[in-house]
């Protein structure tokens, strides 16, 4: 069932949970990218590598972040172009790439709990930003951080893409103001890479056990490409002539975030470095206090320096917040649609999404982050890495899956094994490893070990099942029409997001579709296994049945209770 209200009006909806037709996709690749672009604002990077190189030093921290770049950068690079070019988020797409309809239940619960996990961190930075100006007691700070969130993030990219574009210049301002008061600082180099701060066990040199240590962990930003993915989703397809620009659009908006955080490193260790040979470890590690000591090279006044601070810590999570609420307000409207078969609107689950964060902000995440992703690490990506390995080796290298990416209820069985049991056993065996059962070695090396069994795991799944749990159906439209009416919404949408329906008798929405509650799944013969005689692209055509939708009756086809598929008209 669609809830009324919020979920009828397009600029909270953003089309969530569905296909994103070419007459939404109104922004230039210029904007989607500065919207994408966000993530460099965060203060989380400062706050965590100031942690990093206290507790393992500049060396080690910084080819750890070179490691977990290396790694993730080929994994969101695949991700990044097959959502800009299908015009998906990352929810559609993992549908369609090994993990059937409910199996990627589990995986936006996944992303939802990463953005939750970074909606909190960040707002508890915020938090403190707003205590340091106001002197209002922390707890409350959570809570009127967590309040702002909710107007800012309604209107989702409509108003986002707006804010994140005037907001930049200033943003540029005030760090660059920061990261030139740090540069022309005495000895600026020995203070980036020896910090005053570092503690001794940071002290010595390379360690291979440090190094993979702190790749583990930042190898949980590759479920980033999602977050990514939400906005990459509404480029406009490229046009002739500008087919460069729009690549490097999605470049750098999506895989470029990995390398922008080595960037962000060596910015916030230059900050570090400096703030450290003026205060103790413990002020160096809270964002609005390592900026405070900043600009009082510039100010010479703590009032002065703590303004600005101030001002560049809340300007920065308000950006970077924005993303994460409405990141997390897509994931949960793609888990609950399909527990409940209700959507009441994207809109409604921003609410969900900032209480949560302020619970976690309340239970004093921002002191427990380093150890909360280097556990969330284990199942992110081995999520994202099963996509790229069913993407990249099963579609495009051995053919053990179909060429195109099938995102409809009406078209998937329940669950995929390919995907999704690939990344329960990778997730499962590498979470085992960190907690130390085949050793300290293993269980440092974990993430690790959860890339290479979900990269594996796949094809050997794929050839052992013979592809036949991709596709239970398919759906045939007229040649040359681009679209149809929704029997039951009402609505006009592109073909690429309908599906022919027995129970309405008529085309059907994906949305509607996955919130019809009445139908057991009559389209498909199984929802759970594929029948006897099912081959990779589903099963033999059907004939035609006549569908009612909008004004009158229609001739599309459609299919008889328990049919095959016929050809889909999909990209």
């Amino acid at each position: 069932m669609v809830g009324m209200g919020l979920a009828d009006n397009p600029e909270m909806e953003d089309y969530s949970l569905r296909f994103t037709p070419a007459a939404f996709r109104k922004w230039s690749p210029w904007m989607v990218f500065l919207s994408c672009l966000v993530g460099i604002s965060a203060m989380a990077g400062y706050a965590l590598d100031a942690a990093f190189v206290d507790a393992y030093g500049f060396g080690n921290a910084l080819v750890g972040f070179l490691v977990a770049a290396a790694v993730t950068v080929p994994l969101t690079l695949v991700l990044a172009f097959a959502i800009a070019r299908k015009h998906v988020d990352i929810d559609l797409l993992t549908r369609g790439s090994g993990f059937g309809y409910l199996g990627s239940t589990l995986t936006s619960l996944v992303y939802a709990t990463y953005t939750l996990i970074f909606l909190a961190y960040e707002g508890a930075i915020m938090a403190q930003a707003v205590t340091a100006l106001t002197h209002l007691d922390i707890h409350l700070s959570y809570v009127l951080v967590a309040a702002v969130m909710i107007p800012l993030t309604l209107y989702g990219m409509t108003f986002s893409s707006k804010f994140q574009a005037w907001t930049w210049p200033l943003w540029v301002a005030l760090i660059g103001l920061a990261v030139g008061a740090a540069v022309t600082s005495p000895d600026a180099g020995h203070h980036m890479t020896s910090p005053a701060t570092v503690s001794a066990s940071g002290a010595a040199g390379i360690s291979v056990l440090a190094v993979f240590t702190i790749a583990a962990a930042q190898l949980s930003l590759a479920t980033q490409i999602g977050e990514q993915g939400d906005y990459l989703r509404l480029m406009k397809d490229p046009e002739p002539g500008r087919e460069r620009s729009w690549r490097l659009a999605v470049l750098f908006g999506g895989p470029g975030m990995s390398l922008f955080a080595v960037a962000i490193f060596f910015a916030s260790t230059l900050l570090v470095g400096y703030a450290g040979t003026r205060a103790d470890a413990g002020v160096v590690a809270v964002p609005v206090d390592l900026f405070t000591v900043v600009f009082e090279r510039v100010t010479g006044g703590h009032t002065s320096a703590l303004v600005l601070a101030g001002s560049l810590v809340l300007l920065s999570q308000l950006k970077i917040n924005i993303m994460n609420t409405y990141s997390g307000s897509l994931s949960w409207s793609n888990f609950f649609s399909r527990l409940l078969h209700r959507h009441p609107g994207r809109a409604a689950w921003v609410f969900l999404q900032v209480g949560l964060a302020l619970v976690l902000m309340e239970l004093d995440i921002f002191h427990h982050i380093v150890t909360v992703l280097t556990w969330y690490a284990n199942i992110g990506v081995a999520w994202i890495t099963a996509m790229f390995s069913d993407l990249v080796i099963n579609k495009r290298w051995l053919r053990l899956s179909p060429p195109q990416v099938v995102f409809h209820r009406a078209h998937l069985y329940h669950v995929n094994p390919v995907g999704f049991g690939s990344m329960l056993v990778a997730a499962g065996v590498s979470m085992t490893a960190s907690y130390k059962v085949f050793g300290p070695t293993a269980a440092a090396l974990a993430p690790f070990l959860s890339v290479g069994l979900a990269l594996l795991l796949p094809p050997l799944v794929a050839a052992a099942t013979r592809g036949r749990w991709y596709i239970a159906r398919l759906s045939e439209f007229p040649p040359g029409v681009e679209e149809l009416p929704c029997t039951v919404c009402g609505g006009d949408y592109d073909v690429s997001d309908l599906a022919t329906c027995p129970f309405h008798r008529g085309t059907i929405c994906s949305l509607c579709c996955s919130t019809e509650g009445a139908c057991h799944d009559r389209c498909k013969p199984s929802a759970w296994r594929p029948p006897a005689g099912a081959t990779m692209l589903g099963m033999p055509t059907v004939p035609t049945l006549v569908a009612r939708g909008g004004d009158g009756p229609a001739a599309v086809p459609a299919h008889a209770a328990g049919a095959g598929p016929v050809e889909e008209a999909q990209a």
